[in-house]
């Protein structure tokens, strides 16, 4: 009999620090829902949901920079426990379509995995949308895994 082992390897790529001070930003688009992301068919044909907020960044941003930016805006999101699940809008070139990708969740006063995970890290590109639900304290955070759509 042969022995099995496995090991858990995880992927700590060092991000390029950029000089913000030499450096343009980026514009991100970002579209935050209460409860749940949108759907993918919003972002076809040229349209985009409705409550865009642009924020000019850089792709060293971390997602707890980016939670912030939106809890500066929007006071609903300032209470301590409420959860922001991050995903990347970004268009299919093969069908015409857009596809979602998650890339983390980050919790108003409390620390995270994903907190210090940059744009880069994300694999995001100038020009992708970043969709931000928002789940209050009251209600049941958000789930790692998609639901099935059956």
């Amino acid at each position: 009999m042969a022995n099995v082992e496995s090991m858990i390897v995880e992927d700590k790529t060092q991000v390029k620090q950029i000089d913000r001070e030499k450096t343009c930003p980026l514009l991100l688009r970002v579209f935050c829902s209460t409860g749940r992301h949108h759907s993918v068919s919003e972002y076809m044909f040229g349209n985009v949901p409705t409550n865009e907020l642009q924020i000019y960044t850089w792709q060293d941003a971390t997602l707890h920079e980016l939670t912030s930016l939106v809890r500066d805006v929007n006071p609903d999101t300032r209470k301590k426990g409420t959860y922001f699940d991050f995903a990347v809008v970004y268009p299919n070139f093969r069908n015409q379509h857009f596809l979602m990708r998650e890339i983390g969740v980050t919790c108003t006063g409390q620390k995270g995995i994903d907190d210090n995970k940059t744009l880069a890290q994300a694999k995001f590109s100038i020009g992708d949308f970043l969709d931000i639900s928002i789940t209050p304290p009251n209600r049941l955070p958000p789930t790692n895994r998609r639901q099935r759509p059956y």
